[in-house]
């Protein structure tokens, strides 16, 4: 709802499914039509989630502009299906390749290597360059065909087309055939590219619950989570994850929270405690009174934020696609004009002459070395960079990294290793040494398998005799009484310490604190913590030096253990106790405080992670302990859970694109002169030839070198 002075307007949304959508530029062009329909607010294209997004104030007009949008979409891209969201079913996991396509392309490729390698008579070249073009180009040819029927004449298509059959009316067969199949792998692994980005999408819907147990008087009924209400009763199984929000009503257990909140140690919940969807019950069976339906819950709407917040990043514009719009009807305009006016001013031209100068023009104008070697050098970098344990998921996100201003890490898993440890134990009198309270600890521990215990445990390294231990008693949300060869010992936090009137050390650590007492008496405490990362500080040096201006920290952890890792670290800035909702504001904040070309790079490793990887300029994921749905939603996945990492990405992306720029500078330097020469009767198809295809095989080779990168 609106309100605009005492008038009240209504808004409606309406989403749409494009099945098919494998071009960016048309996306681009869709939404620009549809956003111009009358009684359109506002209209947005996912092209990663292929999702029209239409929003009108009049909502008596929808039916009329989702009517006039399918009218749009089918004259710009005939091929693509339109769903309305609810509609949508299953499709299948997204195919990263038509086989098709490649089988295509390298029997075109076979016969273009066959016709060169050996000597045939002319007709029998022909005919296998001709073959050959039209397995690898005939695709291209046909949507210039269609293009130009629909009145979109000049696209890089249309320039394809022209160029090669001006190579070919020159019998210069290799030469149109081997422009055509350049572009063409190049768009090959740009479509391989847009769908693995789909995939990684699709694939944060596995948090989603799948199932609800639903209490009806004495039965349990399995439905799906849309259907329980606000105050139905659902029991969740150990191992079963929490459908809804709700309120816990009977029993107790242990919670895994790490979906929502990143952190390690589990939550203990009974009667009356609050729990999120997402979380998964680990031992208890649970009864809980729900508080939210499914579609205004955590899980919901943290699904909700990852496909809004991707629809805000505005897709990279293939650099081609939008330099062809100008270049191209210059180019064929003025070839035209040297193939026509000539011959009718100056004295003694023929049309046989010039229109072969024209040809030559064509031919060399084509920018087979930029759509070969620039797609080949981010590529390139993107090797370069897997070779080094950095995964980038697209040319735009390494080009991206160049313009790094703010980078917002996560902390658990992130910048600290994820493994609770013991990390200190302090004993509180000289005649209790630090082994003899981990043992203490330890013994009191052993009936427990919560991840607190199992530290401990690990940290003491023995077998234990459990006859030693008797009477254990284990105090919810307290800790552990227990007798140890005759000793009444206490293991906990600072509540059961008040409960059996223990005078104790109030301790300011980084971590959980377990105190001890034996036999009434204060023995010490013992420190469990996450520990920070080796190459962490190395990490924020190195951004530092690279021009980074800002380091932050966003975690659901305490204040406490936020700041101090912090204040370790040298950040600049923490927010901590955050749920996944706070951090996406929170980043919101911080992309406001960046220059308009700067970006801004968050780094996390949990599926709570998952929106604010998406909403940021640049998502970078822990890969090797980082969740599944994190990895799948970043744009950048360190394999060996490194932060320096990210440094290592940056140096890359600038020599990445040092590269490409040089390329850019030759292409055109080469073309331009033979240009020249070409309008000027200076220079044959020779030179022609080595101003496409020798400048195209230079600019590839000098983008291969990104792929030897050292960092």
């Amino acid at each position: 709802m609106k309100e605009r002075g005492t008038s009240v307007s209504v808004e409606l949304k309406k989403e749409l499914i494009l099945e098919g959508l494998d071009c960016a530029n048309c996306a681009a062009k869709i939404e620009e039509r549809v956003k111009g329909l009358e009684g359109v607010t506002v209209a947005n294209i996912n092209f990663v989630t292929k999702k029209l997004s239409i929003v009108t104030d009049s909502p008596s007009k929808m039916d009329e502009i989702i009517s006039n949008a399918n009218v749009i979409i089918k004259k710009l891209e005939p091929h693509v299906v339109v769903i309305e969201e609810h509609e949508q079913k299953d499709m299948g996991n997204e195919v990263e390749y038509d086989k098709a396509e490649i089988t295509r392309l390298i029997a075109g490729a076979m016969l273009f290597g066959i016709a060169i390698i050996f000597s045939f008579s002319f007709w029998t070249e022909f005919v296998l360059y001709f073959a050959s073009y039209v397995l690898v180009g005939g695709e291209v040819v046909l949507k210039a065909a269609k293009n130009i029927i629909r009145g979109q004449i000049f696209d890089e298509n249309f320039l394809m087309c022209i160029a090669t059959v001006g190579a070919f009316a020159i019998k210069e067969f290799p030469e149109g055939v081997a422009v055509m199949l350049f572009y063409q792998i190049g768009e090959f692994f740009q479509d391989v590219a847009v769908n693995r980005s789909r995939k990684s999408i699709k694939a944060l819907m596995d948090i989603r619950p799948d199932f609800a147990n639903l209490r009806d008087g004495n039965d349990i009924k399995k439905v799906s989570p849309d259907e329980v209400k606000i105050g139905d009763l659902i029991v969740v199984k150990p191992g079963e994850k929490v459908p809804l929000d709700g309120k816990v009503i009977e029993g107790n257990s242990m919670l895994d929270t790490s979906a929502l909140t990143g952190e390690s140690v589990p939550r203990e919940v009974e009667a009356g405690s609050e729990v999120l969807s997402g979380f998964i019950n680990k031992n208890g069976l649970l009864t809980i009174e729900v508080t939210k339906v499914f579609s205004e819950s955590t899980v919901s709407r943290i699904l909700d934020l990852v496909q809004n917040a991707s629809s805000k990043k505005a897709p990279t514009e293939n650099f081609i696609t939008k330099f062809a719009r100008y270049y191209t009807p210059v180019v064929v305009f003025v070839a035209l004009a040297l193939a026509v006016v000539p011959p009718l001013i100056v004295p003694g031209a023929t049309f046989s002459d010039w229109v072969y100068r024209a040809l030559i023009f064509l031919v060399v104008s084509c920018p087979c070395a930029l759509v070969v070697s620039i797609p080949l050098g981010f590529f390139g970098g993107i090797g370069g960079a897997s070779k080094n344990g950095i995964l980038i998921k697209g040319g735009n996100y390494l080009e991206a990294l160049n313009d790094v201003e703010t980078v917002i890490f996560d902390k658990t898993g992130t910048l600290t290793e994820g493994v609770f440890k013991v990390t200190l134990i302090k004993p509180k009198k000289e005649s209790i040494t630090e082994k003899t309270l981990l043992e203490y600890a330890a013994f009191a521990e052993s009936y427990s398998n919560h991840p607190i215990a199992v530290s401990i445990l690990k940290a003491y390294g023995k077998e234990i005799n459990k006859t030693e231990v008797e009477e254990y008693e284990e105090i919810s949300g307290h800790g552990i009484k227990v007798f140890v060869r005759g000793k009444r010992v206490l293991v906990g936090n600072n509540k059961m310490m008040d409960m059996e009137g223990i005078v104790y050390d109030h301790v300011e650590e980084v971590g959980t604190v377990l105190h001890i007492a034996v036999d009434k008496n204060y023995a010490g405490y013992i420190v469990i913590s996450d520990k920070i990362k080796e190459d962490a500080s190395k990490a924020l040096n190195g951004l530092r030096s690279m021009g980074v201006k800002k380091l932050v920290m966003l975690t659901g952890d305490s204040k406490s253990a936020g700041i101090k890792i912090a204040e370790q670290l040298g950040l600049d800035e923490v927010h901590a106790e955050l749920l996944p909702q706070h951090k996406v504001e929170r980043l919101e904040m911080l992309a406001q405080e960046k220059s308009s070309r700067g970006k801004l790079v968050f780094v996390g490793d949990g599926i709570n992670d998952a929106p604010v990887l998406a909403r940021a300029d640049i998502g970078v994921a822990m890969g090797g302990l980082g969740s599944d749905a994190a990895i799948e939603a970043a744009d950048v996945i360190l394999m060996t859970d490194e932060p320096s990492k990210l440094v290592s990405a940056i140096k890359i992306a600038k020599r990445t694109r040092m590269i490409v720029w040089q390329n850019i500078l030759f292409a055109f330097g080469v073309k331009a002169i033979v240009l020249l020469l070409g309008a000027g009767g200076l220079a044959t198809m020779w030179e022609a030839v080595f101003a496409d295809v020798g400048v195209a095989l230079l600019a590839v080779l000098n983008a291969m070198r990104v792929m030897r990168v050292k960092v």
